[in-house]
């Protein structure tokens, strides 16, 4: 066995796997946008798509332009004047001046009303009906056609920005009527806002007669009731009586401010009485006590008899005459202030009740006079308001009088808000239908409803169609994309990176060759697994290629077919199929008997064999397990060709023998979901997966990866450098 090459001569850089947005060839993690070159490949596929929508569109905007009746259209254009022509000074029943967008989007919809309609349809009598009505014989149902409803169709009323100015355009078969009836409505709006202006003046003198005698009749009642309650209130002296009752009431409130000072004294002495009363405390402490004189005198008093007492102490007994003499003494003094004591407190509580009884009654007069004041108040108040409503109404009744005269004036004064400024005329060619705008229109239209269509399929379809679907939705890094080849048979396919058939494909191997060599597992790995979701997806092929590819580099390389369902890499290289790997692991023979040496340069192959009755069965046999041992020992590399995930488990069961594994994907063909679910599976497992490889991609999408690769370098005049043992030249 040859030891594998470490290609010295090549940069031993890591393949970063990254998630690419390929809008604008930058990595970002989890993009899943497509770029322009996806979009560009989805066009190609289904550009008949666009061809067949375009057809249809384009020709019938083709028909309905070139069989169209042709029509004119005349137009007559009005200026809304901002303010009417002031021939008197007097305010107008309706105002009609334009102060904003608002005022003249009114006068727009006026034009437009259903009553403008009418008034030109009814115009349209004669010769004139007849000639209008004649383009348009009947409806869909079979009755006559309506005047109104034509006219309204095709009348358009189109304001000019930035002014005052409206252009009222007709659209007829017949150029004069065009004229005509666009006429028709400009004088017909004048005409409108003429009478109505008039018809609203003289409703406004009429209600404003009206008014007139009502407002009379009511200030007569307002001067009669006025009157009679001035009589009925005695309201002749209001202001005198107003006068004293005012003097009364400021008199009396000095009086309640004075009890209500002189009963918060009392109170407070009062209380401070009960209070040391209630703690048994003595009533010489409170100032307003002591302070009295007869209290003050038998104080004096009694501190002299103490004294006395003190001194006769010192030289009698207590028994002594003198002795009891004094202290009776004083304590009758001691009787005779607290009798004071007493005495005093209760002048206190008099005071206190005959303070608050003034207040009360200050109170009580008080509130009788702001009655009377109150009262007064209310009667002056009515008096000045009927006196009031009178005055207002004696001006509103004169206001009214002069307005009805003025506006009867004004309604015998014609005036307008618009003038015409331009008259219709026939016009000389038709407006409709413009065939060139028409056939421009179709085929614009056929062709953007085309590009929608295609990009609402793209949107709508879950295939695997790029390296963004493999990359976030798939979960693999993108390793490799093969391009779609055509015109080869299976055996020139299969061989393609030795005949050269395809140089695009045989770069995409190489390239995806050296990423595998590049990746620190992948380098390592001898026993590689590959397997797709679904059959027919290029597995054979990615996988004899991909064996040429190493095997041209100079290592031992087998691929053992381990499909025993539908084998196909016998056909690839020619071989027969009658003994391979169902016959070895049967147990009829050696390994050397099955394997084809030298199947192509260094690449050795094992056949399927003719497919067993139960493959699942076979592929469990522990003779396996000792063919991939014995290939390790005897090969660089070891690729195994096995069925598709989706359909059976046999990849899942030849796994367990693997280094690793890859994910080979046909480009349009395999749902996201099952890819996914797939995928899943394979990682699950424990064995690494390298990456995947996307099959068949259009030329478009292969040259916008992979465009660096593809002109290959001129031959070297010297002999190119060998590998050890004999093998090929690096990088052939």
């Amino acid at each position: 066995m040859s030891p594998i090459p470490d290609f010295p001569d090549l940069p031993r850089v890591p393949v970063p796997v990254t998630t690419t947005d390929y809008s604008d060839g930058g990595p970002v993690g989890g993009a899943t946008a497509r770029s322009f070159q996806d979009y560009l490949m989805v066009f190609r596929e289904r550009w008949w798509h666009v061809l067949l929508v375009f057809l249809v569109v384009a020709g019938g905007a083709t028909l309905y332009t070139l069989t169209r009746q042709p029509l004119y259209t005349s137009k007559a254009t009005l200026e809304i004047l901002r303010r009417e022509a002031l021939v008197m000074k007097v305010d107008q029943v309706q105002d009609s001046e334009l102060r904003g967008p608002e005022d003249l989007n009114t006068q727009i919809k006026l034009l437009e009303s259903g009553a403008i309609v009418q008034r030109v349809a009814d115009r349209l009598t004669g010769d004139d009906g007849r000639r209008f009505l004649a383009p348009y014989s009947t409806t869909d149902n079979g009755d006559p056609v309506d005047a109104a409803g034509i006219l309204a169709v095709n009348r358009a009323t189109v304001p000019i920005r930035q002014s005052r100015m409206i252009e009222i355009r007709y659209t007829h078969p017949d150029a004069a009527m065009a004229a005509r009836v666009a006429n028709y409505f400009v004088e017909e709006f004048l005409n409108y806002n003429a009478r109505w202006r008039a018809d609203e003046s003289n409703k406004a003198v009429d209600d404003l007669r009206i008014r007139a005698e009502q407002q009379s009749r009511k200030v007569k009642e307002l001067g009669s009731a006025l009157q009679d309650y001035k009589e009925r209130n005695n309201m002749v002296s209001l202001d005198q009586r107003k006068d004293i009752v005012t003097e009364k009431l400021k008199a009396l409130n000095f009086l309640v401010t004075q009890t209500s000072s002189e009963f918060q004294l009392s109170q407070v002495r009062w209380n401070q009485v009960q209070e040391y009363r209630d703690r048994s405390a003595s009533l010489l402490e409170l100032p307003f006590l002591s302070s009295q004189a007869p209290i003050q005198q038998l104080q004096q008093q009694l501190a002299a008899q103490k004294i006395a007492v003190s001194q006769l102490a010192q030289r009698y007994l207590p028994k002594h005459p003198r002795m009891q003499e004094a202290l009776q003494s004083l304590q009758q003094t001691e009787t005779e202030l607290q009798s004071a004591l007493t005495l005093a407190a209760s002048n206190i509580g008099n005071e206190y009740e005959g303070a608050r009884r003034r207040h009360e009654q200050a109170r009580v007069d008080l509130a009788a006079q702001e009655t009377e004041t109150h009262k007064l108040d209310r009667l002056a108040l009515d008096y000045l308001s009927f006196s009031n409503e009178l005055t207002v109404n004696e001006q509103l009744h004169a206001n009214i009088i002069a307005r009805m005269r003025e506006t009867a004036m004004s309604a015998n004064i014609e005036s307008s808000n618009a003038r015409l400024v331009d008259r219709a005329g026939p016009a000389n060619r038709p407006s409709s239908p413009n065939t060139k705008l028409g056939l421009a229109l179709g085929g614009a239209g056929g062709l953007g409803l085309g590009l929608l269509l295609v990009l609402v399929c793209a949107y709508f379809d879950d295939r695997v169609r790029n390296a963004a679907d493999i990359e976030t939705v798939v979960g693999l890094p993108l390793i490799g994309s093969v391009p779609r080849i055509r015109k080869l048979d299976l055996a020139a396919r299969s061989q393609i990176v030795v005949n050269d058939a395809d140089p695009a494909a045989a770069e995409a191997f190489l390239s995806l060759h050296s990423n595998l060599r590049h990746q620190t597992e992948s380098r390592r790995a001898r026993v590689l697994l590959v397997t797709s979701t679904t059959p027919a997806e290029g597995k054979s092929f990615v996988v004899t290629n991909l064996s040429l590819a190493f095997a041209s580099q100079g290592e031992r390389t087998i691929i053992v077919d381990c499909d025993l369902r539908k084998p196909n890499v016998h056909a690839s290289f020619g071989l027969p199929n009658h003994r391979g790997l169902a016959e070895y692991l049967a147990g009829q023979g050696k390994l050397e008997q099955f394997i084809v040496p030298h199947a192509s340069g260094n690449l050795d192959v094992l056949t399927a064999g003719i497919p067993p009755r139960n493959p699942t069965k076979l592929l469990n046999n522990p003779r396996f397990a000792e063919l991939i041992a014995e290939l390790r020992q005897r090969y660089d590399r070891v690729f195994l060709d096995t069925p598709p995930l989706a359909p059976v488990s046999d990849a899942m069961i030849l796994l367990r023998q693997c280094d690793g594994s890859l994910f080979t994907t046909l480009f349009n063909r395999v749902d996201r979901t099952d890819a996914r679910h797939c995928v899943r599976r394979l990682l699950e497992s424990g064995v690494p997966c390298y990456g995947a490889i996307l099959n068949g991609m259009p030329a478009m999408g292969v040259n916008y990866r992979y465009s660096s690769y593809f002109e290959r370098p001129p031959e070297p005049k010297a002999e190119p450098k060998l590998a050890p043992a004999g093998n090929q030249p690096v990088g052939a």
